[in-house]
């Protein structure tokens, strides 16, 4: 009977602290952006959270990412301006109404907490390799994950000439559940 409990606890255990699958959440997730334009800094949002995030902090190794945003959500508090990014020169919304990082490797940083992200994110049909460092911090059902990576437009083929830079900063603020 001791050898039947024993068992049970290590299997509860084992269960518990497994790889663990996770949704990312909308509501309180954030993908905000920042570009300069004619010198100005704009900044604008993103939403349309979805994908699987598979996340183990005692087994990092294993860990994987595949998560898109809707392109349609591009919200700049300017409307006309969202309408124009919305179109084929900017996102092309109707032919590429995702955007997507997934990851290729996940590894532990030096400090507690901190990791490195390695894969590709794909705008507007181009796929470019993507490194960059976030942070982690467990909830009571999945975890908060913060990073921030700077990027060419250029390179997805987002704007032709024009005032904006090329050049934009990226930071992500993603809550993630279990699945």
């Amino acid at each position: 009977m001791k050898k039947i409990i024993l068992f049970m606890a290590l299997m509860i255990c084992a269960i518990k602290y497994s790889h663990a699958q996770y949704k990312p959440v909308d509501e309180g997730s954030a993908l905000k952006f920042t570009i300069k334009n004619l010198g100005f800094g704009v900044d604008g949002t993103f939403s349309g959270f979805e994908g699987t995030i598979n996340f183990d902090p005692q087994n990092v190794d294993k860990s994987n990412f595949d998560v898109t945003i809707n392109a349609s959500t591009v919200n700049t508090d300017n409307s006309l301006r969202d309408e124009h990014l919305r179109g084929e020169n900017y996102f092309d919304v109707k032919n590429n109404p995702l955007i997507r990082l997934h990851s290729t490797r996940v590894t532990l940083a030096s400090k507690t907490g901190t990791y490195s992200f390695t894969g590709n994110l794909t705008i507007k049909g181009k796929t470019k390799s993507i490194t960059f460092p976030f942070t982690t911090a467990a909830t009571t059902d999945g975890f908060i994950f913060k990073g921030s990576f700077k990027i060419n437009r250029k390179d997805f083929g987002v704007g032709g000439i024009s005032t904006i830079a090329d050049e934009l900063q990226v930071n992500l603020s993603v809550i993630v559940k279990k699945a």
